[in-house]
């Protein structure tokens, strides 16, 4: 279900050329997700336009286990600021409804490209204040 991945997901040069600068911005709250020792994901809060915004990627292998859930109120609990904007495709109800047990509420909608699926894809955009 993720839609807005890097352009190229597979070129690992750039993925890890792009993790070092969000690593080493002081505006980027990063934290890799582990289950049982291994990486299943990961969840950070960056500045987008003077606000604070939330993005978090799962393995599928970890989709419905409660991985996302879990790691969201661990970080939220963490990074205290607020509010916090997340965004999610209109499709993906799985984390429509992770986000949404989380408090956040949908203040509005968007489209955008989403390089992972190559089309426009229709958006909710949410709020936790």
């Amino acid at each position: 279900m993720a839609a807005f991945t890097a352009k190229d997901p597979s070129d690992r040069v750039l993925f890890d050329a792009r993790w070092a600068l969000l690593l080493d911005d002081p505006q980027v709250t990063a934290r890799t997700i582990c289950v049982d020792g291994l990486i299943a994901g990961s969840v950070m809060t960056y500045i987008e336009d003077g606000e604070t915004e939330i993005t978090y990627w799962i393995a599928r292998e970890y989709w419905g286990a409660g991985v996302a859930s879990t790691a969201l109120t661990l970080f939220l609990a963490e990074v205290t600021d607020r509010p916090v904007n997340a965004r999610t495709a209109k499709d993906n109800a799985g984390s429509l409804a992770v986000l949404s047990r989380q408090g956040f509420e949908i203040v509005g909608e968007n489209k955008d490209f989403a390089n992972a699926r190559g089309i426009m894809v229709e958006e909710y955009l949410l709020r936790l204040s």
